[in-house]
């Protein structure tokens, strides 16, 4: 039985996944047309499909991770942007909610900020999409961060810990996701195009997140910052953890809430029910493993291990949505691969973390790290 202090932080992080009313479910879709300009193409050119995607979409998605998770430099390589250039324009929030918010709206009423935008070098059928956004939060010096929300993160939140993090002499960009705010297709409310059950989709989003974050450091480099990091929370931490197993450029990173497989948190957590509801007549978690295992951080540690870096990995005792027990394998591989780690439990669950008082405990392990990392 849990203590009267878990059972009453489990109510609490039931009662902040209840908020959002607006979670749409769908049904398994293969999704093998977003497949149709990836790298690893096994000899198929690009533009087109073989007949086994129409014929055995789960066999094409199945056998086409394995190739990429094989070559994942390739897959996971991009020609650079020429396009990079910084907008001033009014903050807005782009809230997820049924119901936004009107305090947070009134809030950032008449307030400017300075965000580099770029085409992404991944290409998707959703125009708003392929507009990459990062909101700079610029420091003179050396170090510099790229900071990765969580998944359906409003525009305005971190905010607090990128100012804090300048007043420690750490440049940020604050990169918005795929699908996500400013970028966020007409047609959804939410960020579900990111992760959804929509196999290729899926696949296709974290690739071209980690790819716009490669992206991004190139800017960074251009502006002379030398000493580069990276912070991902939730599924920013997911995207955090490919790119930096890709990019020797990333020397310090900071996973706030770590899994395994990407399967496995849609499958039991609780922020990604809807999900499993619609797609668990069709897939179980095995196969739902083997389709997105090109996404998983479990696939690349080999990767990872490659260059010398720190790292920082939080999680929380009582997470619903990143089981704490997927949280210890991934630290048990960092340990398994010899690499420089630091662990912090917080005591609350995944929500929570984003409330008084761990909120400020998050953030100071955040800053406490990276004032020191390098």
């Amino acid at each position: 039985m849990p203590s009267r202090y878990a059972q009453w932080m489990y109510d609490w992080e039931h009662r902040l996944t209840s908020v959002d009313n607006n979670r749409v479910v769908r049904p398994l879709d293969w999704g093998v047309e977003f497949t149709r300009d990836w790298p690893c193409r096994n000899g198929f050119r690009p533009g087109q499909l073989p007949s086994v995607a129409q014929d055995d979409p789960e066999k094409f998605i199945l056998d086409y991770n394995r190739r990429i998770v094989a070559a994942s430099d390739e897959f996971y390589s991009y020609t650079k942007p020429t396009d990079f250039r910084l907008e001033t324009r009014e903050v807005q929030v782009f809230s997820t909610r049924e119901t936004p918010d009107p305090k947070l709206e009134a809030k950032v009423k008449g307030t400017f900020g300075e965000f580099l935008r770029f085409t992404s070098p991944v290409k998707t059928p959703y125009p708003e999409n392929n507009m990459v956004n990062a909101r700079w939060f610029p420091v003179k010096g050396r170090r510099a961060v790229i900071l990765l929300p969580h998944w359906n993160a409003d525009a305005i939140s971190y905010v607090a810990l990128c100012k804090l993090l300048n007043m420690l002499g750490i440049a940020v960009l604050r990169l918005t996701m795929p699908y996500h705010d400013i970028r966020m297709p007409a047609e959804i409310s939410r960020a579900d195009y990111a992760v959804s059950a929509n196999i290729g989709r899926t696949l296709d989003a974290v690739r071209q997140g980690v790819v716009d974050i490669r992206s991004c450091l190139d800017w960074l480099e251009q502006q002379g910052y030398s000493e580069l990091g990276i912070v991902g929370t939730s599924l920013g931490s997911c995207y955090a953890f490919i790119a930096t197993a890709h990019d020797p450029r990333i020397r310090v990173a900071a996973f706030n809430h770590a899994s395994t497989y990407v399967a496995d948190v849609v499958w039991h957590g609780q922020s990604t029910r809807h999900i499993r509801q619609g797609i668990e007549q069709s897939i179980d978690l095995d196969r739902l493993r083997q389709a997105w295992l090109a996404v998983s951080p479990m696939s690349y540690f080999s990767q990872f291990a490659r260059w010398p870096r720190k790292s920082l990995i939080i999680y929380a005792k009582y997470d619903l949505t990143f089981l704490p027990e997927l949280s210890q394998q991934t630290v048990a591989e960092f340990e398994r691969h010899g690499l420089d780690h630091k662990v912090i439990v917080l005591p609350c669950g995944h929500y929570t973390t984003g409330e008084t008082p761990y909120k400020y405990m998050d953030g100071w392990h955040l800053a406490s790290f990276l004032r020191t990392a390098w």
